[in-house]
């Protein structure tokens, strides 16, 4: 893993819509990326030879609630420990800026849960079940 560095830093618009798609995860447009990222609480990349392979952030209202969001890696990259990574920089950021009473919350897809659940995420099913708005 030491050809692997990380940067805490948010990633541009162009970088965080590529890792989006090529990792696997639904396209968001430019509109949205460029209202959505100067927003986020905390940020870090994977870089390889310096360009970014990997990314996950943190949102929320940096009081009361928080969500894990944006955990992706370049398929040729995966396999590796950097899911791991990236969510350790996240763990640690959170156990730092999260208050007692905050919320920190996540929409895990399957198998990648168990990723999580490493870092002390637990299911809330069937007592709370994620949802989402569709716009019609």
């Amino acid at each position: 893993m030491s050809l692997y560095t990380t940067l805490h830093a948010t990633p541009s618009v162009d970088t965080y819509r590529h890792l989006r798609v090529a990792s696997g995860l639904s396209p968001k447009s430019a509109e949205a990326a460029a209202r959505g990222l100067p927003n986020s609480l905390f940020a870090v990349q994977i870089l390889h030879a310096g360009e970014p392979i990997g990314m996950g952030r943190v949102i929320g209202d940096g009081g009361s609630a928080f969500q894990v969001v944006d955990i992706a890696v370049l398929p040729e990259h995966q396999g590796q420990g950097l899911g791991k990574l990236i969510m350790g920089e996240i763990a640690a950021w959170l156990r730092s800026n999260v208050p007692e009473s905050g919320y920190v919350s996540l929409l895990a897809d399957v198998p990648a849960d168990a990723l999580y659940v490493q870092f002390g995420f637990v299911h809330t099913a069937p007592a709370t079940v994620g949802m989402a708005w569709k716009r019609a």
